[in-house]
């Protein structure tokens, strides 16, 4: 290489930051097909060891250094970046992970300074978030996906998005064609996440005889009663939520709430036959059996079966 490389990687998201190092890794291999690839982790760093892997190998080989947490990086982590930084090698790639924080300001700071390659890898935690990635994911695999596909893959594994991600690869492998709601329920319909949201839906809907049912089902397959009250609770919250915003574009009031397009829709349709009482109510029990599920009571399932039916009643006006 006749001119040192530096990298940044900011941001809290491991999955986008694991995919700009391997990029990087790929886009320097291109001129560099023999590169040593070497990561550092800032805990468990010792003194020294950027050094002493930045020094010219015996066969000249391009290096790649990963230096990954540069959030959590000790004091003699931080020194030799700076040292480092001030006379880089030539033939070295430097790459550094910063998630948040203030800790390693001063190499952040330095980095920048030296033009460094900045690339982004913010959090995805709303399900709005997770719906533009999941969108995302498809689209870099140039696949179509309902809108309906990726509301029911957000609901059934959204809950951690390294999972959500693999999900959306084997969906990629596994079928042809465009991907929908069918197609997620045959692949992940099982899960406790889909499960959950089954329940509600019945719930929310009033429909009491389904919802004991499904709830019953999975109860019986081996279902936590924790989940699924989570899930009951999230449903009404966000029927309050858009209650409680007014009228307007779905797509605003999306960003506004920090939910998905879909999501407003489908709790606009859900608040038909509410009242604002009546939800109140439901909230109510939904956080008493939460309490009763997580050891305040003596039984979990009777605990969710009581929320589920107050919740039908008040949708069915009581």
């Amino acid at each position: 290489m006749s001119t040192p490389q530096l990298v940044l990687v900011q941001g809290p998201e491991a999955v986008l930051a694991d995919r700009a190092i391997d990029q990087v890794i790929s886009d320097v291999r291109v001129t560099a097909p023999d590169l040593e690839v070497i990561t550092l982790r800032a805990e468990g760093y010792e003194e020294g060891e950027l050094m002493v892997h930045a020094s010219p190998s015996l066969f000249g080989e391009d290096k790649l250094i990963v230096v990954r947490d540069l959030h959590q990086a000790p004091d003699a982590l931080q020194v030799d970046l700076l040292d480092y930084l001030a006379d880089p090698a030539d033939s070295v790639t430097l790459v550094v992970t910063h998630a948040s924080g203030n800790k390693g300001k001063k190499v952040l700071d330095t980095l920048k300074k030296a033009k460094a390659l900045v690339l982004e890898a913010p959090a995805i935690k709303s399900d709005r978030d997770k719906a533009d990635f999941v969108s995302n994911e498809f689209r870099r695999a140039r696949r179509k996906a309902a809108p309906e596909a990726v509301q029911a893959l957000v609901e059934a594994v959204g809950k951690d998005v390294r999972e959500l991600a693999s999900a959306c690869q084997q969906l990629v492998d596994d079928t042809t064609g465009v991907i929908d709601a069918d197609v997620v329920e045959r692949y992940h319909g099982g899960r406790v996440e889909a499960t959950g949201f089954k329940v509600a839906d019945a719930a929310v809907a009033g429909q009491t005889g389904e919802a004991l049912r499904l709830l019953r089902h999975a109860v019986n397959v081996g279902v936590d009663p924790v989940p699924i009250v989570a899930v009951l609770a999230q449903q009404l919250r966000q029927l309050a939520r858009v209650g409680g915003a007014g009228r307007g574009r779905s797509a605003d009031l999306a960003r506004e709430l920090g939910m998905a397009p879909w999501q407003v829709d489908k709790a606009r349709r859900s608040l038909q036959g509410w009242g604002g009482d009546a939800l109140g109510r439901s909230i109510q029990a939904v956080a008493a059996a939460d309490f009763e599920v997580k050891g305040g009571g003596r039984d979990p399932v009777y605990a969710v079966e009581k929320a589920v039916l107050t919740i039908t009643r008040e949708r069915n006006g009581g």
